[in-house]
């Protein structure tokens, strides 16, 4: 296809589209709030990696994981290496998910005050589905930056 062929989407391309980024977006935006945190609380990640992992990370390690995740949100918020970056919000989360399995077993577990425990855990599992369906559709995402040079036949690796 010729740089100036224009591919114009159907009203069904448009509507997959427009629900795409809005998945897209809110996956993103789900994601960078947790990154975010890392930068604003880093001590409470260190306390996590302690407890859940064993493992001590220095201030600095916390603030390299967050600003990764944050960069990586961007470019799924933009739909840049649309590959790359969904894929690999994908596996960091499918990570998280494998690290608290436990509470999948018990969904309705609650603390003596009555405060659901593993809520987290169950909302993990919905975002973790989201985040599978955005991969596997990402040749539908027609309003990302990845899916306009796609649709304009131009830079395949920004795809």
């Amino acid at each position: 296809m010729a740089f100036h062929e224009k591919i114009t989407l159907s009203s069904q391309d448009k509507m997959d589209a427009v629900a795409l980024l809005v998945l897209r977006l809110g996956l993103a935006w789900f994601i960078f709030l947790w990154a975010a945190h890392k930068i604003i609380t880093p001590g409470q990640y260190q306390d996590l990696a302690r407890n859940f992992d064993g493992v001590e990370v220095s201030l600095s390690q916390v603030y390299l994981a967050g600003g990764a995740q944050i960069a990586l949100c961007l470019l799924v918020a933009l739909g840049v290496l649309r590959y790359f970056s969904y894929g690999s919000l994908l596996i960091m989360h499918f990570f998280t998910v494998t690290r608290r399995w436990e509470g999948f077993f018990d969904p309705f577990a609650v603390n003596e005050r009555g405060f659901p425990v593993n809520r987290n855990q169950v909302i993990d599992l919905a975002v973790l589905a989201a985040l599978i369906a955005l991969v596997l559709l990402i040749r539908r995402d027609h309003f990302s930056v990845g899916g306009w040079l796609a649709r304009h036949d131009r830079a395949r690796w920004w795809m």
